[in-house]
């Protein structure tokens, strides 16, 4: 396959999925391939303020949305009013401790952090043809609960419907009580959320620790579809994700299969169990998702690391991993990192800080191979595993011997290991494409025994046809 017909079909995915997402209705499908987008998460922690929205918004549009990355999504803490230190915007808590809420006990954006609001962000987003995201912890705010407020349209109060059991609640993340779905007023607590973010605006939900609760998955995935809003519905687990749940999931669009991911090796061997785990799973719809990607500076709120020693007052420990950082993978484990998301079909969500992203992060993030790979929407299934030596190939959708694969190096030493038709998992003779070193080709015939290295944690990347 030529570069220029690589390069188009990428193109060509991702407007197919820009063009899906916007279509107005569930029938449609609102995911008919792996999202791609940016979440502030890795970048900003739960401390995202609207200057640093609007910089890295305005850098998305220019450096990704060419490429089809269309949803910007704020994370967590949105809502909270932090202590800050005086006279600049980083926090002195982890968490707030106060959140904004209306009438209706239902989040708004904080003074603290988004004095004016989302409506010019979302604003914004839509202005420049990208969707508005947020996130949203499972349940009910505690301070709605202490408060006792009115659950709008309906003769119930937050009390009503909160399930205060310690066992049944978020242990990070203390803002919530989950809900008891079964008390009347609790599938209209949910409706009338969803409507609520709706008028902000959002165009995506990414809901935490709410996998382990199916009856509220399935809560949401009705309010979204009552709202009428396509409105894009990522779950995360705040903990295990159980497997027999996968009907109820299947109502969203996609499932966080992992905990957090960061920029550490042990993290990619995650990944690789959570894509065994999940092989055969997404669906047209329905995409499992591997995390964020941490490129690029991370924890921009965070103190650095020589910070962190004791005593010191501004070193709080903050949300995230660690400390304010450039991402710590190898070039190798940044290959394997991104070859891994492309041949699994994960969603792409962008976590570094888009104004100072790195020359070389961009290049993984926007390659026209990886995108192609990645927005075909098939997961690839392992071929074989041998002397740490993985195999992961990833066909093309429609056609019998095209596609991908990915020979991963899992060792710490180099490998040198001899391709051929079998040991690729081809059924037919085939030429190879190898994505990261210049596209260099190579004829690989039935008889044909090419050797190439393979760095320690790395990959050959690789396109047959």
């Amino acid at each position: 396959m030529t570069h220029s017909r690589i390069a188009t079909l990428a193109i060509t995915a991702a407007l197919c999925a820009l063009t899906g997402s916007v279509a107005g209705a569930e029938s449609v499908r609102i995911a008919p391939r792996p999202p791609l987008g940016w979440n502030s998460f890795d970048s900003y922690g739960v401390y995202l303020h609207e200057k640093a929205a609007m910089e890295n918004l305005e850098a998305m549009a220019v450096q990704l949305k060419p490429y089809g990355y269309e949803y910007f999504v704020i994370d967590n803490g949105w809502f909270g009013e932090y202590k800050l230190k005086p006279g600049t915007l980083y926090p002195l808590e982890k968490h707030a401790s106060d959140v904004r809420l209306n009438e209706f006990g239902q989040v708004i954006p904080s003074k603290t952090y988004f004095p004016g609001g989302f409506k010019p962000i979302a604003d914004r987003c839509h202005q420049l043809g990208l969707k508005f995201g947020i996130h949203m912890m499972r349940g009910i705010p505690r301070k709605a609960v202490e408060m006792n407020l009115p659950i709008k349209g309906t003769p119930y109060r937050a009390r009503d419907i909160a399930e205060t059991n310690p066992k049944s609640n978020c242990v990070w993340c203390t803002y919530n009580y989950g809900v008891d779905m079964s008390r009347p007023g609790a599938q209209e607590w949910y409706d009338g959320l969803v409507q609520h973010l709706a008028d902000m605006g959002v165009d995506m939900i990414k809901y935490d620790d709410i996998v382990p609760y199916p009856a509220e998955v399935e809560a949401v995935a009705k309010a979204i579809k009552k709202c009428g809003k396509p409105i894009l519905y990522s779950l995360s687990p705040g903990g295990d994700v159980p497997p027999e749940a996968i009907k109820s999931f299947q109502m969203a669009h996609m499932l966080r299969v992992t905990k957090d991911v960061w920029d550490q090796a042990h993290y990619l061997d995650d990944c690789f169990d959570a894509w065994r785990k999940w092989t055969g799973k997404e669906g047209d719809n329905f995409w499992i998702d591997m995390d964020m990607i941490p490129f690029g500076q991370l924890l921009m709120m965070s103190p650095r690391k020589e910070m962190l020693r004791e005593g010191d007052a501004n070193a709080v420990r903050l949300a995230g991993n660690g400390y304010r950082r450039w991402q710590q993978y190898s070039q190798d484990q940044m290959f394997t990192f991104i070859t891994m998301r492309a041949l699994s079909a994960s969603p792409l969500m962008v976590g570094g800080d888009l104004p100072t992203m790195d020359g070389f992060s961009l290049r993984l993030l926007t390659d026209p191979d990886m995108l192609a790979c990645n927005q075909n929407g098939v997961m690839g299934k392992l071929v074989s595993a041998k002397a740490g030596i993985e195999v992961w190939r990833t066909p093309e959708k429609g056609q019998k011997n095209r596609g991908w694969i990915g020979v991963f190096n899992r060792t710490d030493r180099l490998k040198t290991v001899t391709l051929t038709q079998a040991f690729l998992g081809l059924e037919t003779p085939a030429k190879l494409c190898d994505v990261w070193k210049g596209r260099k080709e190579h004829q690989l015939t039935v008889s044909s025994a090419i050797e190439m290295d393979v760095h320690s944690d790395g990959v050959l990347f690789l396109r047959y046809e």
